[in-house]
């Protein structure tokens, strides 16, 4: 990962969330129905938010996710600006993550994967489960976020 990038714990805005979004492949991962408004809720009450951050302040790597810190982390959003893919950030971004939540060695960490990141995720030992149980009665329009 380039040494200039910063990973920290903090919090974002809607705002901040959403012009990150249009610079990743995130972006295309939520519904359109009530877009702002869930978005708002995402980021006030996710239990851990990180961003990787260039010495100027733009952000460029985004980890949302929910922990109990004690068994599992779920990832619900993991993106990197275009501009600084295969820098390392992501996997700086998933190695903090489970760091924060309490290590490999008692914290297992589960997420979606959209297909295109699958490689991704295998690449940090990460596996495909058949043990995920869904309830989804959601509306979902897709669109992208631009």
């Amino acid at each position: 990962m380039c040494e200039e990038i910063t990973i920290k714990e903090e919090r974002l805005t809607a705002k901040e969330y959403i012009d990150f979004l249009k610079r990743t492949d995130l972006g295309s991962q939520y519904p359109k129905e009530r877009f702002r408004e869930r978005i708002k809720k995402l980021v006030t009450n996710v239990n851990l938010s990180l961003t990787a951050r260039t010495p100027e302040g733009e952000i460029v790597g985004v980890l949302f996710g929910l922990t109990d810190y004690a068994y599992w982390l779920y990832v619900t959003d993991l993106g990197v600006d275009r501009e600084y893919v295969r820098q390392g950030i992501g996997s700086a971004l998933m190695k903090k993550a489970h760091e924060i939540a309490g290590g490999e060695k008692d914290i297992a960490v589960y997420l979606i994967a959209n297909e295109n990141a699958v490689p991704f995720y295998e690449s940090l030992g990460m596996k495909k489960a058949d043990d995920v149980m869904q309830y989804n009665h959601i509306e979902w329009t897709e669109f992208t976020v631009k």
